[in-house]
């Protein structure tokens, strides 16, 4: 016995700084639900990136709506291979020449438009970038709060377990007791070691994740503040949410900007069957003299008119044409079935909020009362010898787990509320109706 309990207390003083590792954070600022939402919209690298690539997008409209560059050239015309000389011959001459691209009317218009489509569509996909951050951000702290739960409750069984070693141990040694009571007590001691080894381990990962989501060490310190967010309330008028993810969803949105913008690439495929002009300008600086009447040769000008000849329309336009109704077809489909998605995602959010608070109110109002009464009956009854050890011990883990469930159904109440709000598109009120 007594080589037993030696293990068992280095087996403590093993787990005993980890174990208690959350008493520590009192040393750290709290950190609740709302404080880290901020944190995440103004330090999270990823929503920096996006941030500038909607300002990059932004930058585009006027450049694809303004005409092309003119083009200037000089060019040397007709010069005599046999002297080079520019007096020679009446044609040669010396020419300064200016050319402008002029695409069919509406073309630049047209790309301008696609163009400031697409930059909304950069901030629509900002918007629904914040919404996941923000959802990621919800999950990773309701777990924390979870570990915290759980592991304040295997503090408070491990001192009950030790009790009821102590107990065992006294009754064995006056004789009323057997060994195997001792035995299994200090069994389910372990046990109860090892699952706090197993949370704190959790806790770590889910605080390292928390906090590379707000750009920080991830080995800084969290503490919750107290207390927890009321998950006690219910999510109404759930139709009245759907309307507004439909109408609001920066998913949805997002989309709608592609298909405006499809319309316009179709308008636009619609203009290439039209030629496109080129105008241009030239001036021809001729020196010498005209041999048949000695007079200095003038100066010559040439304007050019120039358009493209979309012949080839079958195999060019007609299947532009094509491609751009089919892209536009498509972004429709993925708008309903994205609309369909976000519904079902507000079903299941608002299913599993409901389930997780009705779990919730039966735990707390029904079966943890009921448990903690048979434990304190299972251990009068043990100490007066009418109940046998084994289940009192079972009697006690089974109140210990009911404790924990509740805590799990609490904290998945809340993080079927950040499901609920990004599904939605925005955070939905509880118990609050919603136009």
């Amino acid at each position: 016995m007594s080589l037993y309990k030696t293990a068992l207390f280095t087996t403590l003083l093993m787990i005993s700084p980890s174990l208690w590792a959350v008493n520590n954070l009192e040393e750290s600022p709290t950190l609740s639900l709302q404080q880290a939402e901020t944190m995440v919209l103004k330090q999270n690298p990823s929503l920096f990136a996006a941030e500038k690539h909607m300002q990059a997008l932004a930058m585009i409209p006027p450049q694809v709506g303004t005409l092309a560059d003119p083009t200037i050239s000089f060019k040397a015309l007709n010069l005599p291979v046999n002297s080079f000389s520019p007096t020679q011959e009446n044609m040669t001459q010396m020419q300064l020449a200016i050319s402008q691209k002029l695409p069919y009317p509406g073309k630049l218009n047209l790309k301008k438009a696609i163009a400031k489509d697409t930059a909304k569509v950069a901030i629509s996909n900002r918007d629904e970038l914040r919404l996941v951050l923000l959802r990621n951000v919800r999950i990773h702290w309701w777990n924390i709060a979870y570990l915290d739960k759980a592991l304040f409750i295997v503090r408070n069984n491990q001192h009950l377990l030790r009790n009821l070693v102590r107990i065992s141990e006294a009754k064995y040694k006056t004789g009323a007791g057997l060994q195997q009571d001792v035995l299994l007590a200090q069994l389910e001691l372990s046990k109860i070691l090892e699952q706090a080894f197993k949370l704190t381990s959790e806790r770590r990962v889910q605080v390292a994740q928390l906090n590379a989501l707000l750009n920080r060490d991830t080995d800084t310190s969290i503490q919750l503040a107290s207390p927890l967010p009321d998950m006690s309330r219910a999510v109404s008028q759930v139709e009245r949410l759907k309307k507004w993810a439909k109408k609001f969803h920066p998913k949805l949105q997002s989309l709608g900007h592609q298909i405006d913008a499809a319309d316009k690439r179709i308008d636009l495929a619609n203009k290439d069957y039209y030629p496109d002009f080129k105008v241009s300008a030239a001036y021809g600086f001729r020196q010498g003299t005209n041999p048949a009447n000695n007079q200095t040769r003038s100066d010559m000008a040439s304007v050019m008119l120039s358009m493209n000849l979309p012949i080839f329309t079958d195999s060019k336009q007609d299947k532009a044409l094509d491609q751009r109704h089919a892209e536009q077809a498509q972004l429709e489909f993925k708008w309903k079935n994205t609309l369909n998605q976000i519904n079902a995602d507000i079903d299941s959010a608002v299913s599993e909020l409901h389930t997780s608070q009705k779990q919730m109110q039966l735990f707390k109002l029904g079966i943890i009362p009921q448990s903690r009464q048979t434990t304190a009956s299972m251990l009068a009854g043990y100490q007066v010898n009418k109940v046998d050890f084994l289940n009192l011990v079972r009697a006690q883990l089974i109140e210990f787990n009911h404790d924990i469930q509740y805590w799990k159904h609490y904290t998945k109440a809340g993080q079927a509320y950040a499901k609920l709000a990004q599904a939605v598109g925005k955070k939905p009120s509880l118990g609050e109706n919603h136009e």
